[in-house]
């Protein structure tokens, strides 16, 4: 092990003590999401969040957890976190392997560098695109659209008239705004932008609405 450690050069031990620790942590907080202790969601400075029925924001660190009540869209950009704790550590992991191997590889370390690190970004955007998609598929569950019967929301995308095709409101519901299939029952299409009130439910997920 020492004559290995000694063999490398300052810059691929330097990357090797920033990839080894960060891997350790990866690894506990993966098997602590997996047995349940740990969260989906991570916080540093904007947090992540997991909103439940209840509409409850839960935020954590690397072990600790809390909670903190709000509304907040989990489909929407608001909800992709990138600087995370979670994700951080993502990226020293990245950086940090991929900066050894390309030292190890003969580059220049001023090329090393750059390169890791963009690796490392792009390890952070992948890692708050699959959280936002779960923290989607979470909401979604946990979300009964009988609910938004009564409330009234925007048109996103042109619903046909007669039920003759659908379209997509966004609409308040359980305290976080949702986009929902939609349909009517009204001789004319209603456009874009145009306000509405739920009427019904067609199926489990579609929605009917009319004009407000």
């Amino acid at each position: 092990m020492f004559v290995w450690w000694n063999s490398l050069s300052l810059a691929s031990q330097i990357f090797v003590l920033i990839a080894l620790p960060s891997t350790g942590i990866l690894l506990i907080q993966t098997i602590l999401m997996l047995i349940g202790i740990g969260s989906d969601s991570d916080v540093d400075v904007d947090g992540d969040i997991d909103i439940d029925a209840d509409v409850e924001i839960e935020s954590d660190g690397v072990f600790g957890s809390g909670e903190v009540e709000g509304d907040i869209d989990p489909t929407g950009l608001d909800a992709l976190r990138v600087f995370t704790v979670r994700g951080i550590i993502a990226f020293l992991v990245v950086f940090g392997w991929t900066g050894f191997m390309l030292d190890k590889a003969g580059m220049a370390l001023w090329t090393v560098i750059p390169i890791a690190a963009i690796a490392g970004f792009v390890m952070m955007y992948i890692l708050a695109l699959l959280m936002r998609a779960v923290m989607k598929l979470r909401n979604d569950g946990n979300i009964d659209n009988k609910n938004a019967l009564g409330t009234s929301g925007r048109v996103y995308l042109t619903i046909p008239s007669s039920r003759s095709g659908e379209g997509k409101v966004n609409v308040l519901l359980q305290g976080s705004y949702v986009e929902r299939d939609a349909v009517t029952d009204e001789e004319n299409s209603i456009p874009t932008g145009a306000e509405i009130v739920v009427v019904g439910l067609s199926g489990q997920t579609t929605l009917v609405v009319k004009r407000k």
